[in-house]
Protein backbone atom coordinates (compact mmCIF):
# COMPACT_ATOMS: atom_id res chain seq x y z
CA UNK A 1 0.00 0.00 0.00
CA UNK A 2 3.07 2.17 0.85
CA UNK A 3 4.64 1.87 -2.50
CA UNK A 4 1.66 2.65 -3.92
CA UNK A 5 0.76 5.61 -2.26
CA UNK A 6 4.48 6.53 -3.09
CA UNK A 7 3.99 6.32 -6.98
CA UNK A 8 0.67 8.06 -6.80
CA UNK A 9 2.36 11.02 -5.07
CA UNK A 10 5.45 10.94 -7.23
CA UNK A 11 3.10 10.84 -10.27
CA UNK A 12 0.76 14.04 -9.13
CA UNK A 13 3.69 15.91 -8.21
CA UNK A 14 5.24 15.18 -11.64
CA UNK A 15 2.32 16.01 -14.06
CA UNK A 16 1.37 19.33 -11.74
CA UNK A 17 2.16 21.60 -14.18
CA UNK A 18 -0.65 19.77 -16.48
CA UNK A 19 -3.08 19.30 -14.21
CA UNK A 20 -2.74 23.17 -12.96
CA UNK A 21 -3.36 23.82 -16.74
CA UNK A 22 -6.20 21.76 -16.92
CA UNK A 23 -7.44 23.74 -13.95
CA UNK A 24 -7.34 26.90 -15.21
CA UNK A 25 -8.94 25.60 -18.57
CA UNK A 26 -11.97 24.18 -16.63
CA UNK A 27 -12.09 27.29 -14.98
CA UNK A 28 -12.08 29.19 -17.95
CA UNK A 29 -14.39 27.18 -20.55
CA UNK A 30 -15.87 30.39 -22.47
CA UNK A 31 -12.83 31.39 -24.52
CA UNK A 32 -14.37 33.01 -27.51
CA UNK A 33 -16.02 35.59 -25.09
CA UNK A 34 -12.25 36.85 -25.14
CA UNK A 35 -12.95 37.89 -28.75
CA UNK A 36 -16.43 38.78 -28.13
CA UNK A 37 -15.97 41.02 -25.80
CA UNK A 38 -18.81 39.82 -23.46
CA UNK A 39 -19.08 37.64 -20.35
CA UNK A 40 -20.55 34.28 -19.66
CA UNK A 41 -23.87 34.72 -18.07
CA UNK A 42 -24.99 31.07 -17.35
CA UNK A 43 -26.46 28.72 -14.31
CA UNK A 44 -22.80 27.75 -14.24
CA UNK A 45 -22.25 31.65 -12.87
CA UNK A 46 -23.76 30.41 -9.49
CA UNK A 47 -21.59 27.57 -8.65
CA UNK A 48 -18.15 29.30 -6.97
CA UNK A 49 -14.81 27.88 -8.91
CA UNK A 50 -12.29 26.58 -6.03
CA UNK A 51 -9.35 28.80 -6.86
CA UNK A 52 -9.21 32.58 -7.65
CA UNK A 53 -10.37 33.72 -10.38
CA UNK A 54 -12.43 36.47 -11.31
CA UNK A 55 -16.26 36.68 -12.18
CA UNK A 56 -15.56 38.96 -14.68
CA UNK A 57 -13.31 37.21 -17.13
CA UNK A 58 -14.52 36.84 -20.29
CA UNK A 59 -13.92 33.19 -19.76
CA UNK A 60 -14.50 32.34 -16.54
CA UNK A 61 -17.22 29.30 -16.00
CA UNK A 62 -17.94 30.33 -12.49
CA UNK A 63 -17.83 32.45 -9.69
CA UNK A 64 -14.85 34.02 -7.54
CA UNK A 65 -15.43 32.73 -4.12
CA UNK A 66 -14.43 35.58 -2.24
CA UNK A 67 -16.15 38.00 -5.22
CA UNK A 68 -19.44 36.03 -3.95
CA UNK A 69 -18.79 36.52 -0.36
CA UNK A 70 -17.99 40.15 -0.64
CA UNK A 71 -21.19 40.69 -2.83
CA UNK A 72 -23.35 39.18 -0.04
CA UNK A 73 -21.86 40.99 2.64
CA UNK A 74 -22.03 44.12 0.83
CA UNK A 75 -25.94 43.94 -0.17
CA UNK A 76 -28.25 45.59 1.55
CA UNK A 77 -30.67 42.48 2.40
CA UNK A 78 -27.93 40.26 3.84
CA UNK A 79 -24.79 40.39 5.75
CA UNK A 80 -23.30 36.96 5.50
CA UNK A 81 -23.32 34.09 3.03
CA UNK A 82 -23.89 30.20 4.70
CA UNK A 83 -23.64 29.33 0.93
CA UNK A 84 -20.22 30.80 -0.06
CA UNK A 85 -18.80 30.19 3.85
CA UNK A 86 -20.09 26.22 3.33
CA UNK A 87 -18.20 25.62 0.46
CA UNK A 88 -15.08 27.12 1.25
CA UNK A 89 -15.02 25.21 4.49
CA UNK A 90 -15.76 21.55 2.61
CA UNK A 91 -12.96 22.28 0.08
CA UNK A 92 -11.05 23.22 3.02
CA UNK A 93 -11.60 20.41 5.02
CA UNK A 94 -11.43 17.84 1.54
CA UNK A 95 -8.59 19.39 0.35
CA UNK A 96 -6.94 22.49 1.95
CA UNK A 97 -4.01 24.35 0.36
CA UNK A 98 -3.89 21.20 -2.28
CA UNK A 99 -6.09 24.17 -3.84
CA UNK A 100 -3.38 26.22 -3.77
CA UNK A 101 -0.95 24.00 -5.54
CA UNK A 102 -2.84 22.36 -8.39
CA UNK A 103 -6.35 24.03 -8.79
CA UNK A 104 -5.77 28.02 -8.78
CA UNK A 105 -5.06 29.75 -12.22
CA UNK A 106 -3.58 32.82 -10.50
CA UNK A 107 -1.45 30.67 -8.58
CA UNK A 108 -0.32 28.90 -11.82
CA UNK A 109 0.13 31.76 -13.97
CA UNK A 110 2.48 32.93 -10.97
CA UNK A 111 4.79 30.05 -10.82
CA UNK A 112 4.75 30.43 -15.06
CA UNK A 113 6.24 33.78 -14.38
CA UNK A 114 9.15 32.73 -11.92
CA UNK A 115 10.25 30.46 -14.68
CA UNK A 116 11.20 32.94 -16.65
CA UNK A 117 15.21 33.02 -16.27
CA UNK A 118 16.83 35.59 -14.38
CA UNK A 119 17.99 35.90 -10.57
CA UNK A 120 15.58 34.36 -7.96
CA UNK A 121 15.42 35.68 -4.68
CA UNK A 122 14.78 33.52 -1.47
CA UNK A 123 11.31 34.73 0.93
CA UNK A 124 12.46 33.00 4.11
CA UNK A 125 13.57 36.62 5.82
CA UNK A 126 9.98 37.25 4.90
CA UNK A 127 8.03 35.30 6.90
CA UNK A 128 6.61 37.80 8.74
CA UNK A 129 4.72 39.47 5.80
CA UNK A 130 2.57 35.89 5.37
CA UNK A 131 0.52 37.06 8.54
CA UNK A 132 -0.48 39.69 6.33
CA UNK A 133 -2.81 37.96 3.56
CA UNK A 134 -5.06 37.07 7.22
CA UNK A 135 -5.21 40.56 7.49
CA UNK A 136 -6.40 41.09 4.15
CA UNK A 137 -8.91 38.60 4.57
CA UNK A 138 -10.35 39.86 7.63
CA UNK A 139 -10.37 43.43 7.21
CA UNK A 140 -11.14 43.89 3.50
CA UNK A 141 -12.95 40.53 3.10
CA UNK A 142 -15.09 40.25 5.41
CA UNK A 143 -15.31 43.84 7.88
CA UNK A 144 -15.30 46.12 5.44
CA UNK A 145 -17.91 45.36 2.64
CA UNK A 146 -20.19 44.74 5.76
CA UNK A 147 -19.50 47.87 7.85
CA UNK A 148 -18.44 50.74 5.25
CA UNK A 149 -22.31 51.23 3.44
CA UNK A 150 -23.68 53.85 1.17
CA UNK A 151 -27.13 55.49 2.13
CA UNK A 152 -28.89 52.60 1.31
CA UNK A 153 -26.60 49.93 3.23
CA UNK A 154 -24.39 48.69 0.60
CA UNK A 155 -21.41 48.02 1.03
CA UNK A 156 -17.91 47.68 -1.71
CA UNK A 157 -16.27 44.57 -2.23
CA UNK A 158 -13.04 46.37 -1.40
CA UNK A 159 -10.31 43.48 -1.81
CA UNK A 160 -11.56 43.00 -5.58
CA UNK A 161 -12.23 46.67 -6.20
CA UNK A 162 -8.70 48.12 -4.73
CA UNK A 163 -6.29 45.35 -4.45
CA UNK A 164 -6.89 41.88 -6.54
CA UNK A 165 -4.47 41.78 -9.48
CA UNK A 166 -6.50 38.81 -11.08
CA UNK A 167 -9.24 41.26 -11.89
CA UNK A 168 -7.47 43.09 -13.96
CA UNK A 169 -5.73 40.78 -15.36
CA UNK A 170 -8.91 38.54 -16.27
CA UNK A 171 -11.27 40.93 -16.14
CA UNK A 172 -10.54 44.79 -17.50
CA UNK A 173 -7.28 43.88 -19.81
CA UNK A 174 -9.29 41.82 -21.99
CA UNK A 175 -12.68 43.51 -21.90
CA UNK A 176 -11.25 46.70 -22.51
CA UNK A 177 -9.46 45.63 -25.51
CA UNK A 178 -12.45 44.20 -26.98
CA UNK A 179 -14.83 46.81 -26.31
CA UNK A 180 -14.48 50.37 -26.61
CA UNK A 181 -17.16 51.16 -24.54
CA UNK A 182 -15.59 49.95 -21.50
CA UNK A 183 -12.05 51.39 -22.67
CA UNK A 184 -13.31 55.14 -22.82
CA UNK A 185 -14.58 54.42 -18.87
CA UNK A 186 -11.45 53.14 -17.56
CA UNK A 187 -9.95 55.85 -14.91
CA UNK A 188 -7.84 56.46 -11.91
CA UNK A 189 -9.27 53.12 -10.30
CA UNK A 190 -8.12 51.09 -13.02
CA UNK A 191 -4.47 52.75 -13.21
CA UNK A 192 -4.18 51.79 -9.75
CA UNK A 193 -5.08 48.32 -9.96
CA UNK A 194 -2.96 48.16 -13.31
CA UNK A 195 0.21 49.12 -11.01
CA UNK A 196 -0.75 46.56 -8.81
CA UNK A 197 -0.78 43.77 -11.23
CA UNK A 198 2.69 45.06 -12.44
CA UNK A 199 3.93 45.23 -8.95
CA UNK A 200 2.47 40.73 -8.99
CA UNK A 201 4.03 40.68 -11.97
CA UNK A 202 8.01 41.66 -11.28
CA UNK A 203 7.73 40.19 -8.30
CA UNK A 204 6.79 36.81 -9.17
CA UNK A 205 9.43 36.44 -11.71
CA UNK A 206 11.89 37.31 -8.32
CA UNK A 207 10.24 35.77 -6.06
CA UNK A 208 7.65 32.47 -5.82
CA UNK A 209 4.25 32.95 -6.04
CA UNK A 210 3.96 36.16 -3.90
CA UNK A 211 0.63 37.10 -4.08
CA UNK A 212 0.15 33.59 -2.45
CA UNK A 213 2.20 34.47 0.51
CA UNK A 214 1.64 37.38 1.26
CA UNK A 215 -1.86 38.94 0.03
CA UNK A 216 -4.48 36.22 -1.08
CA UNK A 217 -7.22 36.38 1.27
CA UNK A 218 -8.32 32.53 -0.45
CA UNK A 219 -5.24 31.37 0.39
CA UNK A 220 -5.33 32.80 3.84
CA UNK A 221 -8.63 30.73 4.30
CA UNK A 222 -7.13 27.73 3.37
CA UNK A 223 -4.40 27.96 5.14
CA UNK A 224 -6.33 27.99 8.17
CA UNK A 225 -8.14 24.72 7.35
CA UNK A 226 -5.13 23.01 6.37
CA UNK A 227 -4.22 21.35 9.78
CA UNK A 228 -7.69 19.47 9.63
CA UNK A 229 -7.76 18.87 5.87
CA UNK A 230 -8.02 15.03 4.75
CA UNK A 231 -5.36 15.83 2.23
CA UNK A 232 -2.45 15.68 4.24
CA UNK A 233 1.67 15.68 3.66
CA UNK A 234 2.99 12.31 5.56
CA UNK A 235 6.69 11.83 6.61
CA UNK A 236 7.80 8.18 7.02
CA UNK A 237 10.12 8.07 10.33
CA UNK A 238 11.44 5.06 9.45
CA UNK A 239 12.93 5.59 5.93
CA UNK A 240 13.44 9.57 6.70
CA UNK A 241 17.44 9.76 6.76
CA UNK A 242 17.55 13.52 7.51
CA UNK A 243 19.26 14.70 4.79
CA UNK A 244 17.13 18.12 4.54
CA UNK A 245 16.18 17.81 0.96
CA UNK A 246 12.86 18.15 1.30
CA UNK A 247 12.95 21.84 3.18
CA UNK A 248 15.87 22.51 0.72
CA UNK A 249 13.38 21.91 -2.27
CA UNK A 250 10.13 23.25 -0.62
CA UNK A 251 9.93 26.91 -2.07
CA UNK A 252 6.82 27.81 0.62
CA UNK A 253 9.34 27.60 3.11
CA UNK A 254 8.31 24.79 5.12
CA UNK A 255 10.51 22.06 6.72
CA UNK A 256 7.80 19.01 6.02
CA UNK A 257 9.43 16.76 8.65
CA UNK A 258 9.08 19.38 11.10
CA UNK A 259 5.56 20.77 10.38
CA UNK A 260 3.77 18.36 7.82
CA UNK A 261 0.91 20.33 7.56
CA UNK A 262 1.82 23.48 7.86
CA UNK A 263 -0.28 26.37 6.99
CA UNK A 264 1.99 27.63 3.98
CA UNK A 265 2.18 24.37 2.32
CA UNK A 266 0.53 24.16 -0.78
CA UNK A 267 1.00 20.32 -1.46
CA UNK A 268 2.64 21.29 -4.40
CA UNK A 269 4.77 18.07 -3.98
CA UNK A 270 8.64 19.70 -4.45
CA UNK A 271 9.32 17.75 -1.33
CA UNK A 272 8.04 14.19 -2.59
CA UNK A 273 10.40 14.33 -5.64
CA UNK A 274 13.46 15.59 -3.91
CA UNK A 275 13.41 13.03 -1.02
CA UNK A 276 15.84 10.31 -1.88
CA UNK A 277 14.33 7.46 -0.06
CA UNK A 278 10.71 7.97 -0.76
CA UNK A 279 9.79 9.10 2.86
CA UNK A 280 7.74 11.52 1.83
CA UNK A 281 4.15 11.25 0.59
CA UNK A 282 0.67 13.00 -0.17
CA UNK A 283 -1.93 10.84 2.27
CA UNK A 284 -5.79 11.11 2.37
CA UNK A 285 -7.96 10.67 5.45
CA UNK A 286 -8.37 11.18 9.23
CA UNK A 287 -5.72 11.13 11.88
CA UNK A 288 -2.26 12.45 11.29
CA UNK A 289 -0.72 9.31 9.63
CA UNK A 290 1.39 8.46 12.67
CA UNK A 291 -0.28 5.36 13.33
CA UNK A 292 0.56 3.86 9.49
CA UNK A 293 3.78 5.19 9.96
CA UNK A 294 3.98 2.93 13.25
CA UNK A 295 2.60 0.18 11.55
CA UNK A 296 5.12 0.50 8.74
CA UNK A 297 7.49 0.25 11.06
CA UNK A 298 6.54 -2.51 13.30
CA UNK A 299 6.27 -4.50 10.17
CA UNK A 300 9.68 -3.72 9.49
CA UNK A 301 10.69 -4.67 13.09
CA UNK A 302 8.72 -7.95 12.63
CA UNK A 303 10.77 -8.45 9.44
CA UNK A 304 14.12 -8.00 10.82
CA UNK A 305 13.01 -10.03 13.53
CA UNK A 306 11.99 -13.01 11.61
CA UNK A 307 15.13 -12.79 9.39
CA UNK A 308 17.36 -12.77 12.73
CA UNK A 309 15.42 -16.25 14.10
CA UNK A 310 15.30 -17.98 10.92
CA UNK A 311 19.40 -17.12 10.61
CA UNK A 312 19.63 -18.31 14.28
CA UNK A 313 17.35 -21.42 13.72
CA UNK A 314 19.97 -22.40 10.61
CA UNK A 315 22.95 -21.63 12.30
CA UNK A 316 21.74 -23.87 15.48
CA UNK A 317 20.43 -26.83 13.07
CA UNK A 318 24.23 -26.17 10.93
CA UNK A 319 26.05 -26.83 14.57
CA UNK A 320 24.20 -29.92 15.66
CA UNK A 321 24.31 -31.50 12.04
CA UNK A 322 28.11 -31.07 12.17
CA UNK A 323 28.35 -32.38 15.80
CA UNK A 324 25.48 -35.62 14.84
CA UNK A 325 27.93 -36.23 12.13
CA UNK A 326 31.36 -36.65 14.36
Amino acid sequence: MDKKISGVSQLMSRFRGWIQAGAALLTNLHLPNFIKGGLYQGTGKTVCVPGLNCYSCPAASGACPIGAFQAVAGSSRFRFSYYVTGFLILLGVLLGRFICGFLCPFGWFQELLHKIPTKKLSTKKLKLLTYLKYVVLLVMVVLLPALVVNDVGMGDPFFCKYLCPQGVLEGAIPLSIANSGIRAALGSLFTWKFTILLGILVLSILFYRPFCKWLCPLGAFYALMNRVSLFQMKVDESKCVSCGKCAGACKMDVDVTKTPNHGECIRCGMCVRACPTGAVCFRYGFGDGKEAANETTKEAANETTKEAVNETTKKTTKKTNMEESK
